[in-house]
């Protein structure tokens, strides 16, 4: 049975049983508190908490999962993938535990003629929360199971939530046996190998806070709803139906393990680490290909982090398996080919997905080659001074700086008969790790309980009229003051103000929030922000500046009209650009992120290199063109397949419902679907200028613009500089370039005769700096100031002649200057120093220490500096003392 035949199977059922099928939502969660999508009761957590009202009493849908906790075990495992699909059932406050038994049930035991999955009940144990009776009972009463195939579980099994404050509850789970081949006899208490679980059904009922760990939490209230979760592994179901070893071998996985193996030249199933292997390039293949199918672009922080990770562990398994070249565009093809079915978009957008793919993977590439050269000469320096081992602190750059693996590093050092000082790099890394965490931790406690908007939300939803008015008369519906409930908030309070309507537009889709004030009698309060903290509720951050507001006042919303008709100008403007971009560079050109405020828009988009200053000449006249123009600019509210079938272009990082909000300028010539705010001709837009490209990531560029009147005014400003430069150097305008570039080169020339004198008068000076030297110790040192110098290789030139001189007796020679106004410090020690123990980098380290700086370097020369340069004398007295002391 193919994996998307077992998924259909599911949504009949339940279709038939009167739930309504829904599609999967984003692996982008909703949630702040969490990256992804981790689990398929994520996007109705709202309606579980009661924030915002379960559109239907029952539902049912096949949800995209990433879970990246257990990454260490992909691969090892039947069980373990980053991506997953979960199929669930939810009961909003309609069926409870036996309707949920019932269900489950019977889809699994009705025959495969019939419909079903077609499970022996022979085969099936379950298990149940350690005080649930009822859900025990239920079990033998509907399905006939006898009491040793019930098995009761505590908290560590048997009890469901996200590891967040929100909801949860007690579950039962139902587990299949997949024979004695696989373990011993007794269920899923004695072995979870042999004994697989494939359903949990969790009896949502909870409201839990205080989160210390998987089992150990508050449970502080009741849900207003007893609800029904339940989430089934598509993929661990699949590989069971399918007769195989575990989901590796599924249908929409096996192919992508396959090119791996062809493109390595290795077989599948002869060797158990290259297996493994195996398991995690077509795992991190398929997941990272639905990260970028949902608009995530690799990155160093967040889910591009994530993204990131996973496609290098991908690379990183190749190599292993003896490829060296780029493998994704073979891998990436592979893993669509299997998945478009069921997912269109893979197909419809795989320009841009492949784009980012095969980017990713040629820099990773590049990161291997030169992390290798830098963990080459790591080696070699290791060698030359004896040591049997690799510093930690030397191998945690490469990691933290460069993104090259520990195991790579850990592999290379081995082939050259070294090891690695794993306990320092450990201590590094868990060092990061803590910061990290506070990090977090740091994150989720500036992140409000979205559960306060509850209450308002079950009002219903706020109106926005700002479309047609900028002045709108609504009433207050709630109050926040410091992030809990009030009744009134008075003069000098910073508050939060629910409304039945408003004008004010909501920072969304790149558009930032309008400005304005909300009055009323006796009352004014001037507006900071404007944001939806949940679906379908716009909350007002304001200042009270005069007068006191209530729960219940009448007031109005009224817009700042000169900062919204600037921030319309931006985000027509942005539409404008972006069709500019796909005519002159093609369809591959597509927004990755934007933002638009009054006068001003920033638009990222999908691009492998710079732009040459003739094609974004073009861009800004085809945007200009479509001002000068006067194009309609309408809009209409439809289905999204009707808005997609239109050819309305849904941009990444926006969530749409069934209805959408479609945008044209000039009929098809921009068609998006955007909620903003726009003007209704393009003339209104005024002037466009770009003012700014550049790269923002791999396959990443931006351009920045003013629109309007701030447009015109930077023109004005360059205007005005252009004259004032051509009056200076008494130049025509049409000449002025070339005459600052020639005066530009003969700049560059007199600098060069300025650097070769100041050098040669250096160098004049080795004979007198050498004379200089004195015994330290038993080495002769040479430390002092050198007063100015052009440059940090004008100390370095220095300080090497001056060891020169002084011959193969043991020499240090430390002299420190000060360039461009910051201090500068160089230190070489002979080969004889050396010997005495006497190492540059770890001098120059001290005396950099001092200058309020840092340095290092090889022991045979080394460079440092700092901020003050008034700290010259001791960090030369700093290394006088540490010579005498060796």
């Amino acid at each position: 049975m193919k994996t998307a035949d077992i998924a259909q199977r599911y949504l009949d059922y339940f279709a038939k049983n009167d739930h309504t099928i829904v599609p999967s939502a984003s692996l982008v969660s909703d949630d702040p508190s969490i990256l992804f999508t981790i689990a398929g009761m994520v996007p109705f957590i709202p309606h579980f908490t009661g924030v915002v009202p379960a559109p239907h009493p029952r539902i049912a849908d096949v949800q995209k999962c990433i879970r990246t906790n257990d990454i260490e075990e992909v691969g090892k495992t039947a069980r373990h993938g980053t991506f997953f699909q979960m199929m669930g059932n939810w009961s909003f406050g309609d069926y409870f535990k036996e309707g949920a038994i019932t269900h489950a049930w019977a889809l699994l035991t009705t025959p495969e003629s019939e419909g079903g999955l077609g499970f022996s009940p022979d085969d099936l144990w379950v298990t149940v929360y350690e005080t649930d009776d009822e859900a025990a009972e239920i079990w033998q009463r509907v399905a006939g199971l006898p009491a040793e195939r019930i098995q009761r579980m505590g908290r560590e099994d048997n009890y469901w939530h996200t590891g967040q404050p929100g909801p949860g509850g007690p579950c039962s789970e139902i587990y299949y046996d997949r024979g004695p081949a696989y373990g011993p006899d007794g269920g899923p208490a004695v072995d979870d190998s042999r004994f697989l679980e494939i359903w949990n059904l969790v009896f949502m009922q909870d409201q839990i806070d205080n989160v210390r760990s998987k089992v150990d939490f508050d449970i502080v209230g009741q849900l207003p709803n007893k609800n029904i979760d339940t989430g089934m592994g598509l993929e661990r179901v699949a590989f069971i139906k399918q007769g195989v070893e575990n989901m590796y071998e599924t249908d929409q996985v096996r192919p992508v393990l396959d090119v791996a193996s062809r493109l390595s030249g290795r077989a599948y199933g002869d060797d158990h680490e290259d297996d493994v292997r195996f398991r995690i390039v077509a795992d991190h293949v398929r997941s990272a290909l639905m990260l970028l199918s949902d608009g995530v672009t690799p990155s160093n922080e967040g889910r591009g982090y994530i993204l990131r990770r996973l496609m290098r562990r991908a690379i990183r398994s190749m190599r292993l398996l003896g490829v060296e070249g780029a493998t994704f565009p073979e891998l990436f093809v592979a893993s669509r080919d299997v998945m478009k079915d069921t997912y269109p978009v893979l197909v419809t957008d795989w320009e841009r997905i492949s784009a980012y793919a095969f980017a990713e993977e040629e820099t990773f590439l590049r990161t291997l080659s030169s992390g290798s050269a830098i963990l080459d000469e790591a080696v070699a320096e290791a060698r030359r001074e004896g040591r049997s081992s690799l510093e930690g602190d030397r191998a945690f750059l490469l990691h933290d700086t460069y993104g090259f693996p520990i195991d790579l590093t850990l592999e290379i050092a081995e082939e050259a008969g070294l090891g690695v000082d794993r306990a320092a790099f450990d201590t590094l890394m868990t060092a990061q790790r803590q910061r990290a965490r506070e990090d977090a931790r740091s994150r989720k406690s500036r992140i409000a309980d979205v559960g306060v908007y509850s209450e308002f939300r079950a009002l219903g939803e706020t109106g926005f009229t700002g479309y047609d008015d900028l002045v709108t008369e609504s009433r207050v519906l709630g109050l926040l003051v410091d992030g809990a409930p009030a009744q009134r908030a008075t003069t000098g309070q910073i508050a939060e103000v629910i409304l039945a309507e408003t004008a004010l537009y909501a920072e969304s889709g790149g558009q930032v929030a309008d400005k304005g004030t909300i009055v009323g009698s006796g009352f004014e309060l001037d507006v900071l922000d404007v944001q939806r903290p949940v679906p379908g509720l716009v909350s007002h951050t304001v200042e009270v500046t005069t007068g006191e507001v209530g729960v219940g006042d009448a007031a109005t919303t009224v817009v700042d009209e000169a900062n919204r008709r600037r921030a319309q100008q931006a985000h027509s403007a942005t539409h404008l650009v972006h069709a500019a971009l796909r005519d002159t560079l093609g369809s591959g050109a597509t927004q990755a992120g934007s933002l638009n405020r009054a006068g001003y828009l920033r638009f990222d988009f999908t691009w492998g290199q710079a732009l040459s200053a003739e094609t974004r000449t073009e861009i800004e006249e085809i945007a200009n063109t479509a001002v000068r123009d006067g194009l309609e600019v309408t809009t209409r509210v439809m289905s999204l397949d009707d808005a997609k079938a239109a050819g309305a272009m849904a941009l990444f990082g926006e969530k749409y419902g069934s209805q959408v909000r479609m945008v044209d300028i000039g009929g098809p010539w921009s068609r998006e679907l955007c909620g903003g705010t726009h003007v209704k001709t393009s003339s209104e837009i005024g002037l466009i200028s770009l003012t700014g490209e550049s790269s923002v990531g791999a396959s990443n560029r931006r351009v920045e613009a003013l629109v309007g009147q701030d447009a015109f005014r930077e023109l004005t400003a360059e205007r005005a500089l252009v004259s004032e430069l051509s009056a200076s150097l008494k130049t025509p305008r049409d000449q002025l370039a070339q005459r600052i570039a020639e005066l530009s080169q003969n700049l560059r020339a007199a600098e060069k005769r300025i650097a070769q004198f100041e050098a040669q008068k250096l160098q004049e000076r080795v004979p007198e700096i050498a004379g200089r030297a004195a015994p330290a110790g038993r080495l002769t040192l040479v430390a002092e100031s050198v007063g100015s110098v052009g440059s940090a290789d004008d100390v370095r030139s220095l300080v090497q002649q001056v060891r020169e001189r002084l011959g193969a007796a043991g020499a240090v020679v430390a002299l420190a200057g000060e360039a461009g106004g910051r201090p500068v410090v160089v230190v070489a020690a002979n080969e004889a120093a050396r010997a005495t123990g006497a190492k540059a980098g770890d001098l120059v380290r001290l005396a950099s220490a001092a200058l309020g700086g840092g340095g290092g370097g090889k022991p045979d020369l080394a460079q440092g500096g700092g901020t003050d340069a008034a700290a010259i004398p001791a960090a030369l007295d700093a290394v006088r003392g540490a010579v005498a002391g060796l």
